[in-house]
C-alpha cells in the first residue's frame, strides 16, 4: 500500500483535478505509484475568502468519483487562511494521519528539488531582515517575499513565487520541514490554463474560469472543462437550488455584521495588523456594497484576497491565531473501500478521527469551538444559495459512502 495525499478545494473539479490524481496513481516514470489516495479538502469556504461555488457534500461527492479513496476536511480557520497557514492546516492533518507516504500537488515548474531549494531561502538567516526592509517600503508581502529571496538565491529561484501554485507548493514543503514529518513531496507538472486565466487552453480551464461561466448562467459551456461525473452533479445542483453560491446573496447581511463591529474586534480578526482595523472600520462605515468595500480597503500592500479573507472572517466569527495552530481532529467527509483501508492503517492517528458530528461532543474545548465554527459558517453560507437551506447541516449531512 502507497498512500498519497493532496490538498484540494475542488471549487469546482475538473480536468486538471482528474489529470492530477491519474497522475499520483499512475506507476510510469512521471507518476507517483500511489494505490490510495487522500485529500484535505476545504469546506464551505475557501482560501480565496470567498463561499465555494458548490456545497461541499456535492465536492465531496465529485472527488470520490474521480478517484479520491478518502476526503477530511481542512476546518474553515485554515481553509480561510494565508498560503503559509493553508498549507501547515492541510500537511498538519496528512502528517497526523500516520500513515501517508508522499504528498502529490501540482505546480508550475513541476520540479520538487528547486521548490526545494525555495524553502532553503525562505529559512535562510537573512530572509526576515530583508523582507521586513521591503514590507517597510510599502509593497505586498508577496512583492516583498520575491524581492527578497531575489536577494537571496537570484531570479531563478524568486521568480518560482510568482506562480500561486509553485506558492503553495513550497509552503506544503515547509509544513512538512516544520512538522519533522516522514511525507515525502513529489510534485506534478501543470499544463493547461493557469490559476486564474480567463481563456482555456486545449480542454483546460482554470477553476476561476470556469466559476465565472457558472455564475453567468452558461454551464453547458463550461461541460468541456469538467468530467462527465461532474456534469452530472453539477446539473443536479443547479436544478435543486443547491448552486452557484453568490456573496451577492448575503452581501448585506456581511455588511450588516461588520458595522456591528467595534475597532477593538476587528483588531483580533485574522490578517489584521499594522493598524489595519482602523482603515476597515472607517471604509465599514461608508461602503455600500461588498464591492465597494473591498475597493474602499485594497491598495498595493493589501490585495483582493486577504482583504476578503478579513471580511468573511468577521462575518464568519474567526479571530487570529487559531491558523497558527495545528487542527485539532481529523473530519472524515467521505470514503470507499480503499479509503476505510487507509482509516485502518491511521489507527496511531495523532489527532482523533471524528466520522460522526456527535462525536464532538466527548472531544475537548478547543476541538468544539473549532467545530462550532464550522457549524456556524454552513448556515450561513446556505443563505448564499439559490434556495436556502435550513440549519444543522453539519448534522444533517452524513458521510459520502461510495462502493468501489
Amino acid at each position: 500500500m502507497k498512500i498519497a495525499g493532496i490538498v484540494a478545494e475542488y471549487n469546482p473539479f475538473h480536468n486538471g483535478h482528474a489529470y492530477h490524481i491519474e497522475q499520483t496513481r499512475s506507476e510510469d516514470g512521471q507518476g507517483c505509484g500511489a494505490t490510495h489516495v487522500v485529500a484535505v479538502m476545504s469546506g464551505n469556504f475557501v482560501q480565496r475568502g470567498q463561499p465555494a461555488i458548490m456545497l461541499k457534500s456535492d465536492r465531496v461527492q465529485v472527488a470520490l468519483s474521480g478517484g479520491v479513496d478518502l476526503v477530511l476536511e481542512l476546518p474553515l480557520p485554515w481553509a480561510m487562511a494565508s498560503a503559509e497557514s493553508f498549507a501547515y492546516g492541510a500537511v498538519s492533518i496528512l502528517d497526523g494521519l500516520g500513515c501517508v507516504d508522499t504528498l502529490s500537488f501540482g505546480s508550475e515548474c513541476g520540479d520538487t528539488a528547486l521548490l526545494e531549494k525555495a524553502v532553503d531561502s525562505l529559512e535562510s538567516g537573512n530572509f526576515s531582515s530583508l523582507l521586513h526592509v521591503y514590507l517597510d517600503m510599502g509593497i505586498s508581502f508577496p512583492e516583498a517575499r520575491q524581492r527578497a529571496i531575489n536577494e537571496i538565491a537570484g531570479n531563478k529561484i524568486a521568480s518560482l513565487f510568482e506562480s500561486a501554485n509553485n506558492t503553495l507548493g513550497i509552503e506544503y514543503i515547509k509544513s512538512l520541514r516544520r512538522l519533522g514529518s516522514s511525507i515525502k513531496p513529489y510534485t506534478i507538472r501543470r499544463f493547461g490554463a493557469g490559476h486564474d486565466d480567463d481563456l482555456p487552453v486545449g480542454n483546460i480551464a482554470s477553476a476561476s474560469g470556469i466559476r465565472t461561466i457558472i455564475e453567468a448562467g452558461r454551464p453547458e459551456n463550461a461541460a468541456p472543462y469538467l468530467p462527465p461525473y461532474v456534469r452530472g452533479i453539477l446539473h443536479n445542483a443547479l436544478q435543486n437550488g443547491r448552486c452557484p453560491a453568490n456573496i451577492e446573496m448575503i452581501e448585506r447581511g456581511v455588511l450588516a455584521c461588520l458595522r456591528l463591529k467595534s475597532k477593538e474586534e476587528l483588531a483580533s480578526l485574522p490578517g489584521i495588523s499594522e493598524g489595519l482595523e482602523n482603515r476597515l472600520y472607517q471604509a465599514i462605515r461608508e461602503a455600500g456594497s461588498f464591492s465597494e468595500l473591498i475597493d474602499r480597503m485594497k491598495t498595493k500592500r493589501y490585495t483582493y484576497t486577504r482583504i476578503s479573507r478579513i471580511i468573511f472572517a468577521a462575518f464568519l466569527g474567526l479571530t487570529s491565531n487559531t491558523e497558527k495552530l495545528q487542527p485539532p481532529y481529523i473530519r472524515v467527509l467521505g470514503t470507499n473501500e480503499r479509503g476505510a483501508e487507509i482509516l485502518r492503517e491511521a489507527k496511531g492517528a495523532k489527532f482523533p478521527v471524528v466520522s460522526r458530528a456527535s462525536r464532538f461532543d466527548s472531544l475537548d474545548e478547543y476541538s468544539k469551538r473549532i467545530f462550532d465554527t464550522e457549524c456556524r459558517a454552513s448556515d450561513l453560507y446556505s443563505l448564499a444559495l439559490p434556495k436556502p437551506m435550513q440549519c444543522g447541516l453539519e448534522f444533517t449531512n452524513k458521510i459520502i459512502k461510495e462502493c468501489l
